[in-house]
């Protein structure tokens, strides 16, 4: 390998910059990589059919944008693949880190041709998730024991794994996964973005109608609906409304504005579609509470997850009420950093407001709380910190920067 080629590639099937919390992800960690390692190579999904070679996108780190184009998953994933594969041929890298099977499984059964250490960076993975995102794969067991034979390979083929959460730590080791192979680094804030809205006890519901917000995808496991329903419910003992902003399928966005019409709240509930993490903050710190309602399923409670959602929020001053899995009480304690309520339940989560509209000095005490959890444990320097020691766990040094 030349000295000014890249020793690392990280490579992932997603499109980045994106308002996405996975995008949000891949860019603090390819920037935290870009300042121990020169000449990092980042490559991702092309937003347009064209693909763009080597574009610097943050300080010693260059992107590489792969076309992934098709009317349907498969057909861009297949796409992907092929292009990647002939980026790939004559390259090898000391390290290569990758996300997911879609980008990943080439590369696994071919590592001792491209690297020398491979880092698999388990999020998600799609046995379980994509089910939810296209129902008729539930029944379509022939594809799913593909997925999951894929996904074995790549367990099997890397030499770590990095996941976000403890519950999905478990889940793997379930699946043979060694447990000293593992490493669970938590998502983080950016706390220059998330910042802190000043805040007392009698904020809370001081206006004459009471903000209510959820952000993130309206995929079904996120339980966008119960937020709706809680809605009406709220509306019943003061006037409450509703913001929505995140990225859903036409069907979904359809779901919910029927189910607004349906209980009567339509014309207190706003969709809107996803903006920039600086404009997300303003529309965050004119609420009163946050709202993230994540349902029991084997998303949440089997695979795991970091729900950057309540990460974000807790560093914003405002009170999050939250459902009460194992994935959220990785990140805190119930009436200490946020409310947690019965899965699965708008009433209890109408409760939860109230409890706030009730009981001030509570809201008070958690948005102050949350805020210190977060700058004590959940920023995306930490993150980055804990990426590096795994590196160097894996023998990897670090280049000493003039």
């Amino acid at each position: 390998m030349l000295i000014d080629e890249p020793r690392i590639a990280y490579i992932v099937f997603d499109i980045v910059p994106a308002p996405k919390g996975a995008a949000i992800h891949i860019t603090a960690f390819a920037e935290a990589l870009g300042r121990s390692f020169n000449n990092i190579q980042l490559v991702t999904v092309s937003p347009t059919e064209n693909s763009i070679i080597d574009e610097e996108i943050f300080p010693q780190v260059k992107q590489t944008m792969l076309a992934a184009m098709g009317n349907n998953l498969i057909v861009r994933v297949l796409g992907f693949r092929q292009l990647l594969k002939k980026w790939l041929e004559g390259r090898r890298f000391e390290v290569l880190q990758f996300r997911s099977i879609y980008e990943g499984w080439e590369i696994a059964l071919n590592k001792q041709k491209y690297c020398d250490r491979l880092i698999f960076e388990v999020n998600g993975l799609p046995s379980i998730e994509l089910k939810y995102r296209y129902p008729d794969v539930a029944d379509d067991r022939e594809l799913l024991h593909k997925l999951y034979s894929q996904e074995q390979v790549c367990l099997t083929a890397a030499d770590l794994i990095i996941t976000p959460s403890g519950v999905t730590s478990a889940y793997l080791q379930s699946r043979g996964v060694a447990s000293d192979k593992i490493r669970v680094i938590p998502n983080g804030v950016d706390l220059n973005i998330f910042t802190w809205r000043g805040y007392n006890s009698c904020d809370f519901g001081s206006k004459i109608t009471l903000q209510m917000i959820y952000f993130g995808t309206l995929s079904s496991w996120q339980g966008v609906n119960l937020a709706v329903e809680a809605l009406a419910l709220v509306n019943r003992d003061f006037p409450a409304c509703l913001t929505i902003i995140g990225q859903g399928r036409d069907y979904q966005l359809k779901a919910l504005k029927h189910l607004a019409h349906k209980l009567g709240v339509e014309d207190k509930l706003t969709i809107l579609a996803p903006t920039s993490q600086r404009q997300l903050v303003e529309y965050i710190h004119n609420s009163d509470v946050i709202l993230a309602p994540l349902t029991p399923n084997d998303r949440n409670l089997v695979q795991g997850c970091c729900p950057l959602k309540i990460l974000e929020g807790m560093a914003t001053g405002i009170p999050v009420i939250a459902s009460d899995l194992s994935v959220v009480r990785e990140l805190g304690e119930h009436q200490v950093h946020f409310l947690l309520v019965k899965p699965g339940s708008a009433k209890a989560i109408k409760d939860a407001v109230l409890q706030l509209q009730n009981q001030r000095e509570l809201a008070h005490q958690l948005v102050i709380n949350a805020r210190q959890q977060i700058e004590k444990r959940y920023t995306w320097q930490h993150a980055g910190a804990a990426l590096m020691t795994a590196y160097g766990e894996l023998g990897i040094k670090r280049l000493i920067k003039a």
